[in-house]
């Protein structure tokens, strides 16, 4: 039974890449108002290329971009229930300077490493990636003409932008898109060759601080001294978030926070994830985060704090002696499993209070909406299956990981739909995704539809149900 779709996979690649690359021509760009009628066009483009293998579609209106829904087999009841998720938008081209070609007409080429790859926005975020599961759907149902599960496909146009979008959505229709798990793939192998099953993620919220002082910026000759300087303010507060530790200081901050288990400890360890590797890429030797964790553990069990941007005051050519009347700073937190988002924001913003000085006046601005941090149950069927799965296919075994990102839709499936959600993902971490010539491996993209069918085969053979 699995042996036919993987030889039919391989035989009719050509034809998958051309699936492909129809789908990369659309200009996507969710949050840009002048692409919207592309949204729209990439969604009836999905939704005729569903209903071409036989589910059953249909669109939906969001407050903002429109969702596609796919399904097959509902009224088998007696089957498991499987949700895929996936999104059609794509991130801005922007610079487009940067481009070896346009980003929208997308083109067979080579990597640096000499690896054929497709190169357009949206090559591997998102577009590339769905289709690894919905072309190995489409050609599992070709020859066999039925699924071992129910599949409901639901992909979205917001992703990239503005995730409340799809949060309202998701709160809206509650039961109605229930399954027993949600599939995703939005992620990475873990390294070149290694398959990944992404078990942990960090939720973030994001607030700006703006202190303000005196009525209107000053002369230093003047005021300098005695006058107060919102800039030294915050900077002030800012130092004090952190102790020399690298431990962030705001009360009840890891309330909730659990030290991860020994087996997982041993796991992590073995990835063989060090510094010098990971951050000598950008220049760096070592890692900076809170003393007594390891670099896997600052990135994928450890909140943060961190300082995106700060600004006041006179910033153009030449000297202007001022002091400024405000000063604004930009600051995320990435939350981990266990962690209040509500709380965490009303326990910072209660902590720079305490420490304003006279003079002073602070507000705060929030952007987005919160996201929680996720853990997966390593040991449930679908991870173990999963994991099988995998290695099959890529010959070494799978690599359980976490992830310092946020995506927060797992968070929505959750307290919505009260599903888990198992994200697999064949993106390589040269595939500049939100950057100029981005691009998925043709390798990837054929293995990625090879596993999937490996995972379908083995809900197939009973092994998950």
């Amino acid at each position: 039974m699995l042996n036919q779709v993987l030889n039919k996979i391989d035989n009719v690649q050509e034809e998958s890449i051309t699936v492909w690359c129809d789908f990369l021509k659309f200009p996507g760009i969710g949050t840009d108002p002048t692409h919207h009628a592309d949204c729209r066009a990439t969604a009836n483009w999905l939704e005729a290329y569903m209903n071409g293998f036989g589910l059953v579609t249909s669109q939906h209106e969001t407050t903002g971009q429109p969702a596609v829904i796919g399904r097959w087999g509902q009224e088998q009841s007696h089957l498991p229930h499987v949700l895929f998720y996936g999104h059609y938008d794509v991130q801005p081209v922007d610079p487009l300077n940067l481009w070896h070609a346009p980003p929208f007409e997308p083109r067979l080429g080579k990597t640096e490493r000499g690896r054929p790859a497709i190169f357009a926005r949206g090559a591997s975020d998102d577009k590339g990636q769905l289709l690894t599961f919905l072309e190995a759907i489409r050609i599992w149902l070709s020859v066999h003409g039925s699924l071992p599960f129910r599949l409901t496909v639901l992909i979205e146009g917001d992703e990239e932008g503005d995730s409340e979008h799809i949060a309202r959505f998701l709160e809206k229709q509650g039961k109605a898109l229930k399954a027993d798990i949600v599939l995703i793939c939005d992620t990475e192998i873990w390294d070149d060759d290694v398959p990944a099953i992404t078990t942990s993620l960090r939720g973030c919220i994001a607030e700006d601080v703006i202190i303000t002082g005196p009525r209107i910026d000053l002369h230093s000759g003047y005021y300098g001294g005695p006058a107060t300087n919102p800039i030294k303010v915050l900077s002030t507060l800012i130092a004090k978030l952190h102790d020399q530790n690298g431990r962030i200081t705001i009360p009840h901050f890891y309330d909730g926070v659990k030290p991860i288990s020994k087996v997982k400890a041993a796991q992590w360890a073995s990835l063989k994830f060090k510094a010098k590797d990971y951050l000598g890429e950008v220049g760096q030797t070592t890692a900076s985060g809170e003393k007594g964790f390891t670099l896997a553990e600052q990135l994928w069990s450890r909140p943060t704090c961190e300082v995106n941007g700060m600004w006041g005051g006179y910033q153009g050519v030449g000297a202007k002696t001022v002091l400024p009347a405000e000063a604004t700073a930009k600051i995320t937190f990435r939350l981990v499993e266990g962690q209040n988002p509500k709380k965490i924001r009303a326990n910072f913003r209660k902590y720079l209070k305490s420490m304003l000085p006279e003079n002073c006046k602070i507000k705060f601005a929030t952007h987005g909406g919160d996201s929680t941090g996720i853990a997966v149950d390593e040991k449930s069927p679908w991870v173990k299956h999963a994991s099988a799965a995998l290695a099959e296919e890529w010959g070494k075994p799978t690599a359980l990981v976490g992830s310092g990102v946020s995506i927060p839709v797992v968070a929505n499936f959750k307290d919505f739909q009260n599903m888990e959600s198992l994200l697999i993902g064949f993106s390589r971490f040269d595939d500049a995704a939100h950057s100029p010539n981005e691009k998925y491996d043709v390798e990837c993209f054929h293995k990625g539809m090879r596993s999937w069918a490996r995972l379908i085969g083995k809900v197939a053979e009973g092994k998950i149900k």
